[in-house]
């Protein structure tokens, strides 16, 4: 994501005063653009202004910040006692166990509520209620050059092994990255989870009531990692731990990746490079995966200035069916209600999403409503390409995770 366009928070109280029924609601939101032709600030800009023509007495003040400072932003800004009415962030669970956050019930009408895809409801809840209230999706899947698979006389891959022979052949046809590999600080907790995943694992266990990262079948697939591609060389010039996804995109769209996880941004940045692509579900151990990694981010609203009444009509509004639309077609993200899927699972204009939409509701994501994830992230983030390289321990970087894991969870 791109630096932010149009910073300028509102910082003064909210509202007009005891006698007026102004009130003007400040939402801090994340930027989804890579320029300032499609910055997020344009797409609320005309939302908001649509919005304000109907309701003369509301403002809705937007500050859009860039996905490396947007959360940190309102942490400092709930710290100082100067929380927004709406934060449109990564993650929720812990302003909600302070209890800092409306619920989704105190705010949206019935049928906006009714309209959010059922895991990504689910996936909002604290102790059974929803703080989270989803805001945009995506999936993963497996991207391959069709060129460089061509050249090669090679198919996708539907297994671990047959990735492993793709990935040697195209090192032997001289190809920079076979497989891409970004485990570095950027994004290394999204690759590490759609591979846990497809190795019959993942962050949790017990339907997802406990952590489990340090797994009999994490720890095989880690190794399998480390032995079958890192080790043999398959993964490119970087190590691991040091690549992020954002250059393996951009490697990927410069022609010089055979194969890498991608979510659907990177079918514009290959395309508008003139590359090639095809896209299929993540190989699994026996076959395709049949679970892939899904992302939310997620709409808060804090309770601090009240407002309740108008932050949910505004929301309401924001979770039409045609705003949704609009804003999933405009950063190729997928929607998160079910009316707008329903139109872009058949409209002609949505093709292209089609085969993300089609994983979503076998998706699974992140363990966004423990309030210990953002340190598990963080602890992933640092750690993981250190159980791929020569002499790495998957076994003991993954027992590490899991004490991380449950210190966070016990509040250490």
């Amino acid at each position: 994501m791109v630096s932010a366009l149009g910073m300028t928070a509102v910082l003064g109280g909210c509202g007009a005063g005891a006698d007026s029924d102004e009130v003007t609601l400040r939402l801090v939101a994340a930027d989804y653009g890579d320029s300032e032709a499609n910055s997020s600030q344009k797409y609320w800009d005309g939302l908001v202004e649509q919005y304000e023509k109907k309701h003369p007495n509301v403002t809705v003040d937007v500050s859009v910040y860039s996905w490396n400072d947007v959360d940190r932003k309102v942490k400092e800004m709930v710290a100082a006692g100067d929380a927004p009415d709406m934060a449109q962030i990564g993650a929720y669970a812990d302003y909600a166990a302070d209890d800092l956050l409306y619920s989704a019930d105190e705010l949206l009408s019935i049928s906006t509520q009714a309209d959010f895809a059922a895991q990504f409801a689910s996936a909002g809840e604290v102790d059974g209620t929803q703080y989270g209230m989803p805001f945009a999706a995506s999936t993963r899947l497996l991207f391959y050059n069709k060129t460089l698979f061509a050249e090669a006389g090679l198919s996708a891959p539907k297994t671990w092994d047959q990735l492993a022979a793709d990935a040697a052949a195209l090192k032997a046809d001289g190809v920079k990255y076979p497989y891409a590999l970004p485990l570095g600080s950027e994004e290394a907790q999204a690759e590490t989870m759609q591979w846990l995943l497809s190795g019959g694992g993942g962050y949790t266990e017990n339907l997802g009531t406990s952590y489990g990262i340090d797994s009999a079948e994490n720890v095989a697939t880690l190794t399998w990692l480390k032995d079958d591609l890192v080790g043999k060389g398959l993964t490119g010039p970087v190590a691991p731990g040091k690549l992020n996804r954002a250059d393996a995109f951009a490697a990927f769209a410069n022609g010089q990746v055979g194969m890498l996880n991608g979510h659907p941004t990177l079918m514009q940045m290959a395309a508008k490079k003139g590359v090639k692509f095809g896209m299929v579900p993540m190989p699994g151990v026996d076959g395709q995966t049949k679970v892939s990694m899904g992302v939310a981010d997620w709409m808060t609203a804090f309770k601090q200035n009240g407002h309740a009444e108008q932050v949910g009509d505004f929301l309401d509004f924001v979770y039409d069916e045609k705003n949704v639309l609009a804003f999933s077609r405009e950063y190729d993200l997928l929607p998160v209600t079910a009316s707008a899927s329903d139109v872009m699972s058949t409209a002609a204009r949505d093709k292209d999403l089609r085969p993300f939409l089609e994983e979503l509701p076998l998706s699974e994501l992140y363990p966004v409503g423990r309030t210990s994830w953002a340190t598990v992230s963080a602890a992933v983030k640092k750690r993981i390409g250190g159980a791929v390289v020569s002499g790495g321990s998957p076994t003991a970087v993954l027992a590490g995770l899991q004490s991380t894991a449950l210190r966070a969870e016990s509040g250490e």
